[in-house]
C-alpha cells in the first residue's frame, strides 16, 4: 500500500515537472509561435509541434529507463512476488501510463500556445 502511494506521488511529481518545463519553454517561445501563426501556421500545427517536442523529451527518458530497469532486474529478482523479473505486460503498462501522463502534462501548455494571438505578441515587443 505504501509503495503504491509513493508511486502515485512520484507520477504526480513527474507530471508537474513535465508541465513546468513545457510551460517554461512555451513562454520563452511565445514570440516565435506568434510569428508562425501570423505567417499562416494553423493552430493544430502549433499544438502538434509543442506536443511533439514534449513527447520527444519523454521518450529520451523512457528508453534509457527501460534499458536500466532491464539491466537491474537481476539484483531485484529476490524481492519480486507474483511476477517474473522481465514481465513484458508490466513494462508495457508502465510505458503506457508514463506516456499518457506526459501527454496530459504537455497538452495544457500546448493548447495555451495554440491560442496565442499573433497581433498581441507582435505588438508587445
Amino acid at each position: 500500500m505504501l509503495l503504491g502511494i509513493l508511486a502515485i506521488t512520484a507520477l504526480l511529481l513527474s507530471a508537474m515537472g513535465i508541465y513546468g518545463v513545457i510551460s517554461f519553454t512555451v513562454a520563452q517561445r511565445t514570440r516565435e509561435i506568434g510569428i508562425r501563426l501570423a505567417l499562416g501556421a494553423e493552430r493544430k500545427d502549433v499544438l502538434k509541434m509543442i506536443l511533439r517536442d514534449g513527447m520527444t523529451l519523454v521518450m529520451l527518458g523512457i528508453v534509457p529507463g527501460l534499458v536500466g530497469s532491464l539491466a537491474l532486474t537481476r539484483s531485484l529478482k529476490s524481492m519480486l512476488f507474483g511476477v517474473r523479473a522481465v514481465d513484458p505486460t508490466t513494462y508495457l503498462a508502465i510505458v503506457i501510463v508514463l506516456c499518457a501522463t506526459a501527454l496530459l502534462a504537455c497538452y495544457t501548455p500546448a493548447r495555451r500556445a495554440s491560442k496565442v494571438d499573433p497581433m498581441t505578441v507582435l505588438k508587445h515587443e
